[in-house]
């Protein structure tokens, strides 16, 4: 187990994304009311604007008209490199300048740095909360937003609604040296995953790897070992990467969710086209820990 440990602990020091926190400082109330340029996270729905020209790929400007939007709704994030940074949304049918796009976020990965990219999705999850909070869910009065916080209140009944985050597990699942791939019914369906799923109200994270697992694919796992978490924006959402063994059963989907399941080997084991998402993380930890020479 220790030689185990060991080299976890190896692979997850390569393998540890950038933090937003690098060159970023949250923030909800501007420090000083000086008027200067700024950095934008600008979207039209779930699209954000991607400036091609800037280092960072994201608008920086002190006046918004030079790039022809116009706020629907607007929000303070804090400072990026010691500028302020804010995210907007502006109107489906606003165009903006040659040379800009709006783009989806899954898209924009490969475009933008990590840091930014994580923010980005900060960015988009504040401006979903901001627009699906505007009327208290305990009474329907409209809300207001608190100064110091982010966070909606309700002048009528007091009911006070924060950034929405809804808590998933995925797990690496490995028996002797194979890992438990499945097939989904959703997303790219011709292509084999890890088992995930949300935490239900009560859970422990090992628990509702637990229940996932043996719902999605029949099997009992044990030996349940955190590896990583990660923010995912699609939407609202913390990814918790675990590892965990094979304990007992028999494959059997759940024929809902997942239509097909199976163990391979590292040598039929591909990686990701994208290291969007932890699975990609998990996989490489197998293909490292597992593959043999």
């Amino acid at each position: 187990m220790n030689n185990y440990l060991t080299i976890l602990d190896e692979i997850l020091v390569t393998m540890k994304r950038e933090s937003i926190y690098n060159r970023y400082k949250p923030l909800v109330k501007p420090e000083s009311n000086n008027e200067e340029k700024s950095y934008w996270f600008i979207f039209k729905s779930d699209h954000m604007l991607i400036n091609p020209k800037s280092s960072l790929k994201i608008p920086f400007h002190k006046d918004l008209n030079e790039i022809n939007v116009i706020p629907q709704r607007k929000h303070y994030m804090g400072i990026l490199n010691n500028k302020p940074c804010y995210v907007i949304e502006v109107d489906p049918g606003t165009q903006v300048r040659s040379g800009m796009e709006f783009l989806d976020l899954r898209t924009a990965y490969d475009i933008l740095e990590e840091d930014i990219y994580l923010l980005a999705g900060r960015a988009l999850q504040i401006m979903n909360w901001d627009k699906n909070h505007m009327f208290c869910g305990r009474c329907g009065v409209e809300t207001m937003t608190m100064e110091d916080e982010n966070a909606k209140f309700c002048p009528e009944c007091g009911f006070t609604s924060y950034t929405r985050i809804s808590p998933a597990v995925i797990t690496a699942i490995v028996k002797e040296d194979k890992i438990l791939m499945a097939k989904h019914s959703y997303g790219l369906k011709d292509r084999y995953a890890l088992v995930a799923g949300f935490l239900e109200a009560g859970e422990t994270l090992e628990e509702a790897v637990k229940r996932e697992v043996m719902e999605e694919v029949g099997l009992e796992v044990e030996d349940i070992q955190y590896f990583d978490s990660q923010p995912w924006p699609f939407p609202n959402s913390l990814m918790i990467g675990f590892t965990a063994k094979y304990a007992s059963g028999e494959i059997k989907v759940d024929g809902k969710e997942i239509v097909d399941a199976k163990w391979f080997d590292a040598s039929e084991v591909s990686r990701f086209p994208s290291k969007i998402s932890i699975a990609s993380e998990l996989v490489e930890w197998f293909l490292q820990t597992y593959h043999k020479s």
